[in-house]
């Protein structure tokens, strides 16, 4: 599969395409050359599209849930004929191998899918009202209204799902958006616009602006937009909270996801997933699997055959079906990446595989006796960088798993429903996955963390919930 590209893709300002400028430049990231190039808004585009957005609220929130429905059914509809596109789109801005590729554009069309159907169903309840003499003949309803104008900043490593998970659920919902979307990878949400643009929504419904960092701050400071959801690194995100005023705000941040593999696992089955967890799109993932903790009984076992597996995962050319381990977004990310796992080995620790590094290439890497000091344990490695420890009890695991300053998802490998009851009510995590790695997600459900993992939840419903407000009613009855 190829497929051309454009030359130049425009923004989307209050609906319709705009080339004031072509000054950003995408590359290919495995080969470093011009891929292609975008418009770049200015802070007097921001504003503009941020003043459509503010005029566009009352008419979104009076649009009928089935026509909110069609607007997301058409965009499912050609997502599915524009598959392909998408998917080459990701593989030459993400540097993402064709397979991952192609599951990320199935997650997209599944996250509209899902807000479609959601559109139907944001309900309201009927609250009792007489819990004492004076509420007699009181009765009180809620129903959920749209926030208003919402502000959306999506990161590079998911430029589809992550972008469709704050755009979906708008719509859905009735909140008009303006979009930034990651620098390094602005062509899906721009390819997002373009369907957008087909649509009958309201004029100022949606901009997707790919701006500087620096030129974006009206993303965040600006009152007519009264919610902020932002998916990156830590530091920036509670940095933004900072400066967001008034307006809620959702974060979904970093993460250092560990693994339990219990001694009685499925050792077949926890090691294929351990490998995709690992080192599935170079590690670039929140919830990838960065730490293993394994039971003594089984460790050396689980470790020579994890390492052989390793050493035979194909690296390359994310175009090459072949290829599983892609390059990373940046050479300064590998390079970072890199200075890290030569770090932990100076420190003590022991390389089992990998370690090398080329341009943005770093090699699946796999090392063991990591010490707790070193950046590559406390910190997010966000790369194709895994540690293995071992436990002896499953308390001292829930422990480690815990010892983090981030807490998005885990994994545990365990038959003995005991013990994934007393983890649910022991680990500082937004999610647990039970025999499968902390890198599973599916799009409907509850998705965040806590800690410095972020605040509030996303998948589509919930998402939808942080997008409106409770308006409550109280009526009282004459009789």
């Amino acid at each position: 599969m190829m497929i051309k590209l454009n030359d130049v893709y425009p923004l989307y300002l209050n609906n319709k395409a705009a080339q004031p400028n072509s000054d950003l430049v995408v590359t290919d990231k495995f080969t470093g050359e011009v891929a292609f190039r975008t418009a770049l808004a200015t802070p007097d585009v921001i504003d503009a599209a941020i003043a459509g957005a503010a005029r566009a609220a009352e008419p979104m929130a009076e649009m009928a849930s089935y026509e909110r429905q069609a607007v997301l059914d058409h965009c499912v509809k050609r997502f599915r004929e524009r598959f392909d596109e998408l998917a080459w789109a990701l593989c030459v801005e993400a540097g993402k191998p064709l397979a991952d590729a192609e599951g990320e554009v199935t997650r997209l069309i599944d996250t509209f899918r899902i807000a479609a159907e959601e559109a139907t169903r944001n309900y309201g309840e009927i609250q009792p009202l007489d819990i004492s003499p004076r509420a007699k003949g009181y009765i009180g309803m809620w129903k959920r209204v749209p926030i208003g104008p919402c502000s959306f900043i999506s990161p590079f490593n998911f430029p589809l799902n992550l972008a469709a998970h704050k755009i979906a659920p708008a719509i859905a919902v009735g909140c008009p958006f303006v979009m930034k979307p990651a620098s390094l990878t602005p062509l899906g949400a721009i390819i997002m616009g373009e369907v957008l643009a087909e649509t009958d929504l309201p004029a100022g419904a949606f901009s997707i602006l790919p701006a500087s960092r620096d030129g974006a701050y009206l993303f965040t400071t600006d009152e007519r937009l009264k919610l902020l959801s932002f998916t990156g690194s830590p530091d920036v995100g509670w940095a933004l909270k900072s400066r967001a005023g008034k307006k809620k705000v959702v974060l979904e941040l970093g993460g250092n996801a560990a693994v339990v593999v219990d001694k009685d696992a499925d050792l077949d089955h926890a090691l294929a997933r351990v490998i995709f967890g690992g080192y599935y799109q170079s590690g670039q993932s929140c919830i990838h699997v960065q730490r293993v903790i394994v039971h003594a009984d089984i460790y050396d076992a689980f470790r020579d055959r994890l390492t052989a597996m390793v050493k035979n995962l194909v690296q390359g050319d994310p175009k090459d079906r072949t290829t599983f381990i892609g390059p990373m977004i940046s050479v300064k990310e590998a390079s970072r990446l890199k200075g890290w796992v030569d770090d932990a080995v100076a420190a003590g620790a022991t390389l089992l595989a990998g370690g090398g590094c080329e341009g943005a290439m770093l090699e699946a890497t796999l090392l063991e006796d990591c010490g707790r000091e070193t950046a590559l344990y406390r910190e997010e490695a966000f790369g194709p960088a895994v540690i293995l420890s071992k436990f002896t009890q499953w308390a001292e695991a829930l422990a480690e798993v815990n010892d983090s300053k981030f807490g998005l998802q885990a994994g545990l490998f365990t038959r003995d429903l005991h013990k994934v009851m007393k983890a649910w009510d022991k680990l500082e995590v937004g999610g647990i996955v039970v025999n499968d790695v902390s890198s599973y997600r599916v799009d409907n459900m509850p998705y965040g963390g806590v800690k410095d993992s972020g605040l509030g939840r996303e998948g589509v419903r919930f998402a939808m919930e942080d997008m409106t407000e409770i308006r409550n009613l109280v009526i009282r009855r004459e009789d």
